[in-house]
């Protein structure tokens, strides 16, 4: 049976769990070692990247990078678990009248560096339990707001004649932003209750809803033996981490796990700095850091093998 190694971009459907899809996939594939790159809700449909086999040792770089979505929040009307599928708590029968100007002004808000108190429905722990299972025993407990980076906010559709109007946005931002709250902060600011109706996230560790394979495509190449062309390769994943070159007499140093001097690479990084290192044949090795007292090139995760 083969072993794949790489990353795989996935499609994600509604009613399927992160956790949901990884079953799915070590089922075709006849696999175990699969993580994901960060959760979905079962609702939320999109891009899903797997990392496969040794590429699971890539995961916490991969969740790094900033993700893209895009989302529909509905004006007048507020749940429990900050979108449709929850419980409705408020309703504005009256319906809700806004204008364009109004929604462009309250969305230049939330540009930048932003607050977000997580959702009582979220898979965060407190003293040990999940918030949403806190939640579904009717607990609510005191969370701390936290700091999120919105780097884009764009208005890419308004539905205002409506009795409950709908305000569709495209929204790329850093790791651990809730866009569910995200919607119900912008309903705040337009004085309004407010509650997410559709989420579809676009890009993910740099990936793109256009590259995803659904799980069709995915039993068809691996049954024909093809899927590991359409695997991004694991050093691929993580291009936004610097490329350094060791030289050819300190490569086998490298790979043994050795601390490497300054000199023995190039371009030397900055200290602290996580870097992809490479042999003169453009072999990738792993992945290294430049420590910050000494000062040296040492390992954080080897890839290659000694020959």
């Amino acid at each position: 049976m083969m072993e794949y190694e790489g990353i795989l971009p996935v499609m994600k459907p509604a009613g399927f769990t992160s956790h949901d899809v990884v079953a799915k996939i070590r089922g075709i594939l006849k696999m175990k070692r699969i993580g994901h790159t960060g959760t979905l809700d079962p609702q939320v449909t999109g891009v899903l990247p797997l990392c496969l086999g040794r590429a699971t040792r890539m995961v916490e770089y991969l969740q790094e990078l900033p993700k893209e979505y895009e989302a529909t929040l509905v004006l007048g009307i507020a749940t429990d678990t900050e979108d449709l599928t929850g419980t409705v708590t408020e309703r504005l029968e009256e319906g809700v009248q806004v204008n364009r100007e109004q929604v462009l002004r309250v969305l230049e808000r939330f540009h930048g560096t932003i607050s977000q108190i997580p959702p009582m429905y979220s898979a965060l722990k407190q003293d040990g339990k999940r918030l949403y299972e806190l939640a579904r025993e009717g607990i609510t407990v005191e969370r701390k707001a936290r700091e999120v980076t919105i780097h884009e906010l764009e208005l890419t559709g308004l539905k205002l004649e409506q009795t409950y109007p709908e305000i569709s946005l495209r929204v790329l931002c850093s790791k651990g932003t809730y866009i569910r709250t995200l919607c119900v902060d912008i309903g705040q600011a337009l004085g309004v209750p407010a509650s997410m109706s559709v989420l579809k996230r676009t890009v993910s560790a740099g990936i793109s809803a256009e590259s995803c394979l659904t799980f069709e495509e995915i039993t068809r190449l691996a049954a024909d033996g093809t899927l590991q062309d359409y695997l991004i390769p694991v050093d691929k994943a993580v291009h936004h981490l610097s490329a350094v070159q060791v030289s050819d007499e300190k490569a086998k140093a490298a790979l043994q796990g050795q601390r490497l001097s300054p000199s023995a690479v190039h371009p030397v990084p900055e200290r602290q700095q996580i870097i992809r290192l490479y042999d003169s044949g453009g072999r990738f090795l792993g992945i290294y850091k430049r420590e910050a007292d000494s000062g040296a090139i040492a390992p954080v995760k080897v890839f290659a093998q000694n020959e």
